[in-house]
């Protein structure tokens, strides 16, 4: 089931396949501007589902590259660190994942965080986000 929602391949098409489950939305992390996490809470779990919580990443397009399944919410550094342990910004207790499942858009997430980082901000508008990445200036995510 993880892979059938994953293969839909859109963040609408994921939520739109958990509908008969119920779900609520817990959190949303952005990593820069090419990256995205969209926690969310399965409210009656299927028996192909491993765990009730699912960490979906999506592009910045909404195109999901990943789904995790986890039986909690994770620590958002320590999902990173997991993702990317050589990056000395990111640190937390490791999820246990119980599930993953990648799609065609999936690539290493690290590669969007080091210097030099491709961004849609111009220098004077931007910032660099914990862990690499990029946010505009006025924006308060972290």
């Amino acid at each position: 089931m993880l892979q059938q929602l994953a293969d839909t391949l859109s963040l609408k098409g994921v939520l739109d396949g958990l509908k008969p489950f119920g779900w609520s939305h817990v959190d949303h992390w952005a990593q820069g501007e090419f990256h995205h996490d969209v926690v969310v809470r399965v409210s009656t779990l299927p028996a192909e589902l491993p765990g009730p919580v699912l960490v979906i990443s999506t592009n910045c397009n909404g195109g999901v590259k990943e789904i995790l399944c986890l039986a909690e919410v994770p620590d958002r550094w320590g999902l990173w660190h997991q993702r990317c342990p050589d990056n000395p910004e990111f640190a937390g207790p490791a999820p246990s994942i119980l599930g993953t499942a990648r799609t065609l858009h999936w690539f290493d997430p690290c590669d969007l965080l080091g210097p030099g980082t491709r961004s849609e901000f111009r220098a004077e508008f931007r910032r660099r986000q914990r862990g690499g990445g990029y946010v505009c200036i006025d924006s308060a995510a972290e």
